[in-house]
């Protein structure tokens, strides 16, 4: 019976010593320091805008809230916003800053904030708001007010 138990002992023994081989190998395989922590910093995002009126007289300002929403919570996003009015003649500006001038980029302070369009003609109008963020991903809002005059 010892024998037998010695017999199968020495079959053993070399899976014994290949397995403890293939342990050793994935774990210094696996612990190169060639391989960086991959943090994810690009996060996409979302704009929602609350509904504005459809026509507006020249002379009148138009409110438009916008939110942007994210997906991911990186803390060194910037936001940007630039826009480009194509139909009729109208400013863009936000709060009390001097009004948005067409294709220039301006940084958004918060995510949550409000424009105001201020129509300079008596025809129908067409603008684009673009929002991007510091890593490319962009966003774009059409906004089309037809004259009341």
């Amino acid at each position: 019976m010892i024998a037998i138990f010695n017999k199968f002992r020495m079959v053993l023994l070399p899976i014994y010593v290949l397995l403890a081989i293939l342990t050793v190998s994935v774990t210094l395989v696996s612990c190169s320091k060639d391989d960086e922590l991959e943090i994810q910093n690009d996060f996409p995002f979302e704009v929602n805008v609350m509904p504005v009126p459809k026509d507006v007289s020249n002379g009148q300002t138009v409110e438009i809230r916008i939110s942007i929403q994210r997906t991911g919570n990186y803390s060194n996003t910037q936001y940007y916003l630039r826009y480009f009015q194509f139909d009729g003649t109208g400013t863009l500006q936000y709060h009390d800053e001097p009004p948005y001038q067409p294709n220039d980029l301006y940084p958004l302070a918060t995510e949550q904030f409000r424009l105001y369009y201020t129509s300079t003609s008596a025809v129908s109008q067409s603008f684009e708001v673009w929002i991007s963020d510091s890593f490319g991903n962009e966003k774009q809002l059409s906004f089309q007010f037809n004259s009341s005059d």
